[in-house]
């Protein structure tokens, strides 16, 4: 009996591609999913379906289409390849119950996978991808999933094809004025990482004034010499791109657009914490904006020092969008956003979204006239300079159980003690929300925990200076015995 081959993680399901991500697999996902909407007794609203740049993403969610089809379940069949947030829009645009997005995000290329989103747009609920799973291993384990041809979906509409970008489209422009970025004469550097954002700022910002190169813009399965995670290691080429054409800004999105990386004019990255603050910063001082800002355990405490000054609360969650979204509907909040670069805003759907942010960021250069390098500074003339970095190492199942063990116990914090790092005196230190978080004394960090959706650990710190960064960095690593 096949039980538990799928297993859903921090946001969806992923896995090798043609070795657990294969068309049987991914149809199994979507016979749970049409019968997680028929138990939820919704499934009369439909559902949308939408796919990212990696290797045959149009064939596995054709795929999915076929199952939900033959659920009888109305399909809005994306008719090109799109970014989450766009598809995560077209749900609540088509008042879906709810859309599933083939899609590995930032992952290696190897890698494929399948999101679920609720009626909202928002990632799924724990409470709803654990009936999917479940629902999904029953239905490969009992060999009970429909399929219906797609031309014949289509011929007895049950399947149709819909184009999502002007719909989104038309929700940028309810948000955010674009007309003085067009006219800013601003030189931007857009590295669409051969990801779902390929042409969105293009199209967005038009044949103005503005002008956007854009690098790595073309649909690439492989993703040639990079990983499509916009972090520092992976955007060596945006950066001397910004150099060698003396731009004001680089701006770079993950494989699904659901995230941003920043580099400033220098081709120097701004890490996801400082952009994330400069972000808040933005809403509260040119947007005059006040409301909740809903974090997670592993963002800079910066966003806390914002919120006491500018009055406005700040809520930490578990890492994982999934659990900001909620918080972000239930407290109203401005901005939700975590440390892998992903940031939601109110009045749009409560998921990241790397293409708004992305404006967003131009638009507070514009209306400061500040170079990114500038708004730093300005940042940390607010709250301090804070400097941040983390360590990802990749374990087997084995390696994950003995770190675990490392992490247990008084040992993390003798060791700790011994390396010369005190332990500020407060609640719950270490905190063991997800993984163990280590508060020091002056209010620098180390988190270490386990991927939700690789097969990592990771080690975490923020600090004053680069070099404490680095040390903390070492003492998770010493903690771990020093083999990583």
């Amino acid at each position: 009996m096949i039980q538990n081959r799928i297993k859903f993680g921090t946001d969806g399901w992923r896995a090798v591609i043609a070795e657990d991500f294969t068309f049987d697999n991914v149809r199994a996902c979507a016979q749970g999913t049409a019968d997680y909407l028929n138990q939820a007794k919704v499934s009369g609203q439909g559902l949308v379906i939408g796919y990212d740049t990696r290797f045959a993403s149009e064939d596995f969610a054709a795929a999915a289409a076929e199952v939900i089809a033959a659920n009888n379940i109305k399909v809005h069949l994306c008719s090109q390849t799109a970014p989450t947030p766009v598809i995560s829009y077209l749900v609540t645009a088509t008042k879906s119950a709810g859309g599933i997005i083939i899609t590995a995000s930032h992952n290696p290329r190897q890698w494929n996978g399948f999101k679920y989103k609720d009626s909202t747009g928002a990632s799924g609920p724990t409470d709803i991808v654990a009936a999917i799973e479940k629902n999904a291993n029953k239905a490969l384990s009992a060999g009970s999933i429909k399929r219906l041809p797609l031309a014949e979906g289509i011929r007895k509409g049950l399947i149709e094809y819909t184009d999502p970008v002007p719909i989104y489209f038309k929700q940028i422009d309810r948000l955010i004025d674009l007309e003085p970025i067009r006219q800013s004469q601003l030189k931007v550097i857009d590295d669409s990482m051969y990801g779902a954002g390929i042409g969105y700022f293009k199209k967005l910002l038009g044949d103005s004034k503005i002008q956007i190169i854009e690098i790595n813009g073309e649909r690439n399965p492989l993703f040639p010499d990079i990983q499509p995670e916009p972090i520092a290691k992976n955007l060596v080429k945006l950066s001397a791109t910004i150099k060698e054409r003396k731009a004001g800004v680089g701006i770079a999105n993950d494989g699904d657009a659901d995230r941003i990386g920043i580099m400033d004019e220098n081709g120097e990255f701004l890490n996801q914490h400082q952009v994330f603050a400069l972000l808040m910063l933005y809403f509260l001082e040119v947007r005059k904006e006040r409301g909740a800002v809903v974090k997670t355990l592993t963002d800079t405490k910066m966003l806390d020092l914002l919120g006491k000054q500018y009055n406005v609360p700040v809520y930490e969650t578990p890492v994982g969008f999934k659990y900001v979204a909620p918080v972000m509907k239930e407290k109203d909040a401005m901005i939700g956003g975590e440390e892998s670069g992903g940031y939601g805003f109110r009045g749009h759907v409560p998921e990241r979204d790397g293409i708004l942010a992305g404006l967003y960021f131009l638009d507070f250069m514009i209306k400061t006239r500040k170079t990114p390098s500038q708004l730093l500074a300005y940042l940390f003339s607010k709250v301090g300079p804070h400097y941040y970095d983390r360590i990802d190492a990749h374990i087997s199942p084995d390696d994950r159980q003995k770190y675990a063990l490392t992490l247990t116990g008084d040992g993390p914090i003798l060791k700790l003690i011994v390396l010369g790092l005190k332990l500020a005196d407060r609640p719950n230190n270490p905190d063991t929300t997800d993984g163990y978080k280590f508060w020091f004394e002056d209010d620098s960090w180390l988190l270490i925990r386990f991927s939700g959706t690789e097969p990592l650990v990771r080690i975490y710190a923020e600090g004053h200076s680069p070099e404490q960064v680095h040390k903390i960095l070492e003492s998770g690593k010493t903690i771990l015995g020093g083999e990583l």
